[in-house]
């Protein structure tokens, strides 16, 4: 896969992570978060079996990529959301804004501990324009709207607000070594078959949980729509974005890919724009600029540069 589409794979990754994120509240407002996350991982399931099979041409997984593949689905679907749905939760959405944006640069510090990649100053320019970017965004947010409200928030951040800000920095550590360990993973199976294993051990993961609310669920109560809209989010959520993402990982160093992160956020601020009616302010749309600027820094190719080398991996 030459550049070019690899960059495509990326992109299109995390703006459909953004579409089906900001598309989400209907389901979570008509099923409980773990029995949402349990139909998920079956449905997508479902849909990638005959990618479970071992390709002819591929070796035998190790006792280490055995190891990694269960590390990939229990930090980067279920540790992270956990630590996510509950740090969001106990803060508030402009500190988990903030926490969040920190992500591309948690991707680049780990890339260069574990993978040994070189990171040029490009590319710690576009994760710091990444950063600013989506920090300013969070930050433009104008939530405290009451002196209520602000007693409440007040409250809640004396109280709670120090656990929450921790579980959201968790999130953003396992969002990172998703990335790290994908590109390791990368370099001995396929994308698809890291994507069907990986679904498979995240539906082991939250059977217990999803059964256990499934047992006095009433699936009656949820509208015709929301079932629609389930299958959308499981497809695209456990196959679509998963398979785009390994399958850019296996051409762009990790420390790059991290900053196509920056395109969830700016994704879901557009289906918000376009499909929900939301309104942007001017601060939000410069700071989004900012980002984009970040994804350009990672992707426009340098005068005089071959393409890059594979990173040494460590064994």
């Amino acid at each position: 896969m030459n550049r070019f589409l690899a960059y495509a794979c990326l992109a299109l990754s995390m703006s459909l992570v953004g579409s089906y994120v900001a598309l989400s509240k209907p389901l979570v407002a008509a099923l409980p978060v773990f029995l949402l996350a349990w139909l998920r991982f079956g449905l997508g399931g479902l849909a990638m079996l005959h990618w479970l099979k071992k390709p002819a041409g591929e070796i035998a997984m190790s006792g280490q990529t055995k190891r990694l593949v269960f590390l990939e689905s229990f930090l980067g679907n279920f540790l992270f959301s956990i630590c996510m749905l509950y740090g969001v939760s106990l803060t508030s959405a402009v500190a988990a804004g903030v926490i969040m944006a920190a992500i591309p640069a948690a991707v680049a510090v780990m890339s260069w501990l574990f993978l040994r990649e070189r990171i040029s100053p490009r590319v710690w320019a576009s994760v710091a324009c990444a950063v600013i970017g989506i920090s300013l965004v969070s930050l433009s947010k104008n939530e405290l709207s009451a002196p209520t409200t602000i007693a409440l928030e007040a409250n809640l951040a004396s109280k709670t607000a120090w656990l929450g800000n921790l579980l959201l920095v968790g999130a953003v550590l396992c969002e990172a070594a998703y990335a790290v360990i994908g590109k390791k993973l990368t370099g001995v199976l396929s994308p698809k078959r890291i994507t069907a294993l990986i679904n498979l051990w995240g539906f082991a993961l939250v059977t217990p949980f999803g059964l256990w609310m499934a047992w006095s669920f009433d699936f009656a109560s949820v509208a015709p729509a929301a079932w629609g809209l389930l299958l959308f989010y499981s497809l695209a959520a456990s196959v679509w974005t998963v398979w785009l993402w390994m399958s850019g990982l296996k051409t762009i160093p990790a420390n790059q890919a991290g900053v196509f992160t920056v395109l969830l956020p700016v994704s879901a601020a557009a289906v918000g724009v376009l499909v929900l009616g939301e309104q942007l302010s001017s601060t939000q749309i410069g700071a989004f600029a900012i980002a984009l600027t970040g994804v350009l820094l990672a992707t426009l190719p340098q005068r005089g540069q071959a393409a890059s080398a594979p990173p040494v991996l460590p064994h």
